[in-house]
């Protein structure tokens, strides 16, 4: 076996295990259209737990949605009482579902770490649950996804360069059969 085809051979090689491995579906093999990515910033959030129960609550604004669950299997928790202090402040809470509750601020919170204290009655239960909420603008913004994107970049610049390294090896080794007068060139008429 000649040597520029041992190293087409693995430069061909190497090209190919460097690419992402793909799946191709064929007709009828489709799950429609993607959904839609989610864009633009989260709503910031907090948890508070214990023991017994979880507690989380979702700001949209002055309105704090609530749900809470019993900690163990994280089923929704019936005919709780809830009251909600957020930053030394009382916060009314209005309850909605079972589990699900609905809060509204007097005023908009503080920027920065303000603790979270909910205190929960249900049945013979009663319980203390901490946390805090975290409202750094940076905080909540959506990263734009890099993983992937950055890996098969990555991938395609690596090909790139073996690609170029052996186009340029070949090319200087036919250089040097010309110079040299070899009978053996690559390409030449017989």
């Amino acid at each position: 076996m000649k040597r520029s085809s041992t190293f087409s051979t693995l430069g061909l090689a190497l090209l190919l295990g460097l690419l992402p491995p793909t799946a191709l579906a064929g007709p009828g093999h489709d799950h429609g259209e993607a959904p839609a990515a989610a864009a633009g910033t989260a709503l910031p959030r907090f948890a508070a737990t214990s023991d017994l129960f979880e507690l989380v609550g979702v700001l949209d604004g002055p309105k704090i949605a609530l749900y809470l669950d019993h900690a163990a299997d994280n089923r929704p928790v019936k005919d709780a009482r809830l009251e909600l202090d957020i930053a030394g402040t009382n916060v009314p809470v209005t309850r909605v579902a079972e589990g699900e509750f609905q809060a509204t601020l007097a005023a908009p919170l503080a920027e920065g770490v303000s603790p979270v204290t909910a205190t929960v009655a249900a049945g013979s239960d009663t319980d203390l649950l901490a946390g805090e909420i975290d409202l750094h603008p940076a905080a909540h913004t959506d990263a734009a996804p890099t993983g992937l994107a950055r890996r098969t970049a990555l991938m395609a610049g690596a090909a790139a360069a073996v690609l170029l390294a052996l186009v340029a090896a070949w090319r200087l080794r036919r250089g040097r059969a010309a110079r040299i007068g070899n009978p053996q060139r690559v390409g030449g008429a017989a």
